[in-house]
């Protein structure tokens, strides 16, 4: 028994030590990289900040003796200026592993850079399910959702409850193509048929143009391709333009409890929207978003909550290996199951997709809401060994 101990106990010393002699500058550096300031900030920004350093505490990391620092930056959705802090960061400021990274053209720029360099990405904003494509890269790991399981989840449900004639809006970025795409195939499979795809440029706070494009074909479900503001903005002024009354509704292809909030439950009341993550699921996400509330006087959303779960996985991988080399953490990753209270029990696949539950909600009516946030009623849970492209679909090389 004694012998055991000493065991465990030298393994145990050894792993610690590993972890000091093997982090690149004796500190592990995780960089936000979010919208701050466009249509994306309240979906991340500094709420991302918050739940990275929220993984970072919940770790453990000072106890343990790891030295864990965050940095964050506004990549304004730009992919030049994305680049610019990417490469800076990863060659003379240390960053080890960059997360969040909404808008998917910014993101697929990141996930190209990061392959170059060696280190990791955790990629919890974007949507784009390319990045476990063909492009699949051995330093990526996409976390919370992705345009495949979005369109598979909302657009087929809504094709199968009688909404066959869809017309999409689409936003003219990376995010906006792949959700159309993938919205349009579901949908097509669903035996549902495209109307037309009127494209229109991102962000825009004008899209009444396009709306009026849009309302004017006899498609009886207008697919919102967009997200963020953007997606605010066409269920406003659609309400505004009549939408009812010509026997139209939208299908929110990527809506956030933030977008419901500012929309409020009066015009986003009916609207279906499949999400990885709500606050009211259950005792522990109560808990975790009650604690990110009494900072953020908000809600998180999915995005937030991948970002706490995708930094607390990276911290226990680069605690089980004794290093922070990202393509070695990324390979742990994928080794060792994910569990935290917001996602539970997960695991990652070789193309690096994170594989978990997903759950389709419905808008409750404000005379159905019990208080601030109480905004969806559960009207499905997609099971993870569905929620997600096959990797066999996807076509992603990695470790074949």
């Amino acid at each position: 028994m004694f012998r055991r101990l000493l065991l465990v106990t030298v393994s145990w010393m050894f792993a610690a030590g590993m972890v000091k002699a093997e982090v690149s500058d004796g500190v592990i550096k995780i960089g936000v990289l979010s919208d701050f300031s466009g249509p994306y900030a309240e979906i991340g920004g500094t709420g991302s900040v918050l739940a990275a350093r929220m993984a970072v505490e919940d770790f453990g990391a000072a106890r343990k003796g790891m030295r864990v620092e965050i940095v964050s930056a506004d990549h304004q959705n730009k992919p030049e200026v994305e680049a610019e802090i990417a490469r800076r960061w990863y060659d003379a400021e240390g960053v080890d592993v960059i997360v969040d990274v909404p808008t998917s053209s910014v993101a697929l720029a990141v996930h190209e850079i990061t392959r170059a360099k060696g280190k990791a990405f955790l990629a919890s904003g974007p949507g784009s399910s390319d990045l476990t494509s063909k492009a699949c890269s051995p330093n990526t790991v996409h976390w919370t959702y992705d345009t495949w399981a979005l369109a598979n989840g909302t657009g087929s449900v809504i094709v199968l409850t009688g909404g066959k004639k869809w017309t999409f809006l689409t936003a003219d970025y990376a995010f906006g193509h792949a959700l159309q795409r993938d919205t349009e195939a579901a949908v097509v499979s669903a035996g549902g048929q495209r109307v037309d795809n009127i494209v229109h440029p991102f962000p825009n706070a004008d899209l009444t143009p396009f709306l009026r494009k849009a309302l004017a074909t006899d498609a009886a479900i207008i697919g919102l391709a967009n997200a963020g503001s953007d997606t605010t903005n066409a269920i406003k002024k659609g309400a505004e333009m009549g939408m009812a009354r010509l026997g139209k509704r939208f299908a929110g292809l990527l809506v956030f409890i933030t977008d419901v909030h500012t929309l409020g439950l009066e015009t986003a009341q009916g609207l279906l929207l499949t999400s990885a993550f709500y606050w009211d699921l259950n005792d522990k996400t109560r808990e975790w978003s009650q604690r990110f509330f009494r900072e953020q006087q908000r809600m998180p959303t999915m995005v937030h909550a991948g970002v706490y779960s995708s930094v607390l996985h990276y911290l226990r991988a680069v605690e089980a290996l004794g290093a922070d080399d990202g393509t070695r953490v990324v390979a742990k990753m994928k080794q060792l199951l994910a569990n935290d209270p917001l996602f539970g029990v997960g695991r990652i696949r070789r193309d690096g997709r994170k594989i978990h539950r997903l759950y389709l909600f419905e808008v409750k009516k404000p005379s159905e809401s019990k208080g601030p946030w109480d905004y969806y009623r559960l009207r499905g849970i997609i099971p993870a060994d569905t929620a997600f492209r096959s990797e066999r679909e996807g076509g992603c090389r990695l470790g074949r």
